[in-house]
């Protein structure tokens, strides 16, 4: 590859000073102040499509502290000439992230709150000697940058520091809030503990953002952005010209997220076109208003491994990057069922809900349609392209990187609601080597988790692993024995036995026999059994999986 690409980096000055690979994405810059008249513009998107990038990239462009035109050049946003002779590096602006404002407790949260803002300060540090500064205002921006602030001024603390500037340099100022929710985020998920602090930093973020975005006389106007518009609770509420634009809507939808010929370019600048269809399978899929995207993050780390394995295949970033607890947590409710969905979703349909990009934290769970809008709003589900029916929408996993996540959240379901009973009698019939049984107990186990047509064996290798682990036994999955990998290798010690268990997926129900001698064989070619001196009984077992039908046959050694 002649070209390199930046993992992880959100700076958009250092992104562009160190060559690396740039989707421009400028234009939006004069299609959000030209073509519109909002004082604040809130943009809501799943984590990973360059949110924060963005903002950097606005502030880099504005700053009057910055001289940013050699790391624009070349870019769309400079064929705006008088636009660019209007705005860039003209205004100051106030660039603030939530994003790391996140604990298991209250106290430190809001320690980590103040300490972001005490580093907004440091970056300003300069104009607080500025003589046309007040003394108030001074003693202010000090305890703030030395983490001494009281509770009110750092509610009031992006206005006073706006003040400051437009004091500074004579113009209004631009305000970037990044991630603006993350601390309400991490707020709700311990609201149900003994530590629940929700309502505690709510008050917080609604005092800041509510005195720095109404009837604040030194605002030229406001980005912000989230991965959800918190509406109750009416942090927004009384703002004139507010914009709320989410992944339901079309306006400047193609500016978070890689286009199909953005995608296109940066593989031919790659000199790798021949990964696009994977690419496409895996990272690709998401609707955005009526712009269809790839998730940013997932398409620059595969390109980025591809420079050291140039025959890798794509893999799962995104469970990484995130907590996928959400989805595990909406198939087990008991007060409604989603198993079928899920099935659904699973197979490549699409599922009907009632959708609202209007949510607060504290009421993500309270119905199934707010648990939709979540995941839709999140990045787990998309929209399908068929028509909306009401307020209904149509949703699908997007790509095979998120149906992978689903996939790993349907075994953990069964892991931790299979009928211990059952499972218990199944490892019983595996022992008394009673094959019928055993065929049986599985079909009954499949039948009662969620499935989908395209099962691999990859798939009913965790689900046979989830029905050993834990059981009192020494499990272990695809350990290298004798000339092979076995899917199960099961020992009980302390009764001297062990069982070996080889799993196929069958293409029909009519091959579940010929796919359970051939496991058997491939158990005995590739001697699985060997190295288990000492134990009296090993029980080697073919089993072959049909969508949700099982067959089991044994062989003595």
């Amino acid at each position: 590859m002649d070209f390199k690409v930046g993992v992880g980096k959100s700076d958009f000055r250092d992104m562009r000073e160190a060559g690396n690979y740039y989707v421009d994405k400028t234009e939006m810059l004069y299609e959000l102040v030209h073509d519109t008249d909002n004082a604040v513009s809130l943009f809501t998107r799943p984590r990973r499509f360059g949110k924060t990038l963005m903002m950097s990239m606005m502030e880099n462009f504005f700053s009057v502290r910055k001289d940013s035109r050699e790391i624009f050049d070349g870019l769309s946003i400079m064929g705006h000439n008088d636009f660019c002779e209007k705005w860039m590096n003209k205004y100051p602006v106030l660039f603030v992230s939530f994003k790391d404002a996140e604990a298991d407790n209250f106290e430190d949260a809001y320690g980590m709150l103040k300490t972001q803002l005490s580093e907004v300060c440091k970056n300003i540090a300069d104009i607080m000697e500025n003589k046309v500064i007040n003394d108030a205002d001074r003693q202010i921006f000090r305890r703030l940058m030395e983490n001494d602030a009281s509770t009110s001024e750092v509610k009031f603390s992006l206005k006073t520091l706006m003040r400051m500037l437009n004091a500074v340099y004579g113009k209004r100022v631009i305000l970037l809030i990044d991630e603006y929710d993350v601390p309400l985020a991490k707020a709700s998920e311990k609201d149900t503990s003994e530590n629940g602090y929700y309502g505690k930093m709510l008050n917080v973020i609604k005092g800041i953002m509510s005195t720095a975005l109404k009837d604040n006389e030194f605002l030229q106007f406001a980005v912000i952005t989230g991965c959800l518009r918190i509406a109750k609770e009416s942090i927004f509420t009384g703002t004139n010209k507010f914009a709320s634009y989410s992944v339901l809507d079309d306006g400047f939808s193609k500016y978070f997220g890689f286009l199909d010929e953005e995608v296109d370019a940066m593989l031919e600048t790659a000199g790798r076109q021949d990964r696009k269809d994977i690419i496409k399978q895996w990272y690709n899929g998401y609707t955005f208003g009526r712009s269809y995207l790839y998730c940013p993050w997932d398409v620059i780390n595969y390109l980025s491994e591809l420079r050291k394995d140039e025959i890798l295949l794509p893999k799962n970033y995104w469970k990484n990057t995130s907590h996928n607890g959400i989805l595990l947590t909406f198939v087990k409710r008991t007060d409604f069922d989603v198993s079928d969905k899920f099935e659904t979703l699973l197979n490549g349909g699409t599922v009907s809900a009632t959708i609202t990009d209007q949510l607060t934290y504290d009421t993500l769970h309270s119905s199934e349609d707010n648990l939709w809008s979540v995941l839709l709003m999140t990045g787990y589900i998309t929209k399908a392209d068929k028509s909306e029916s009401g307020n209904a929408v149509f949703l699908k996993i997007p790509n095979k990187e998120i149906s992978s996540i689903f996939e790993d959240t349907v075994v953990k379901f069964f892991e931790e609601t299979a009928d211990t009973e059952t499972i218990t009698s199944l490892i019983n019939a595996f022992w008394q080597s009673d094959e019928a049984r055993a065929t049986k107990l599985i079909s009954d186990l499949l039948w009662n988790t969620i499935s989908y047509n395209d099962y691999h064996e990859d798939y009913y290798h965790a689900f046979l692993a989830g029905i050993f682990v834990g059981r009192g036994y020494s499990v272990e999955s695809n350990k290298e024995k004798g000339l092979g990998r076995p899917d199960i290798y099961l020992k009980d010690k302390k009764n001297r036995r062990a069982i070996i268990i080889e799993a196929k997926k069958s293409g029909s129900e009519a091959d579940l026999d010929k796919d359970c001698d051939e496991a058997i064989k491939q158990i005995i070619d590739k001697k699985y059994a060997e190295g288990l001196y000492g134990y009296e009984q090993i029980f080697c077992y073919g089993v072959a999986f049909f969508q949700k039908q099982a067959k089991v046959r044994k062989m003595n050694i």
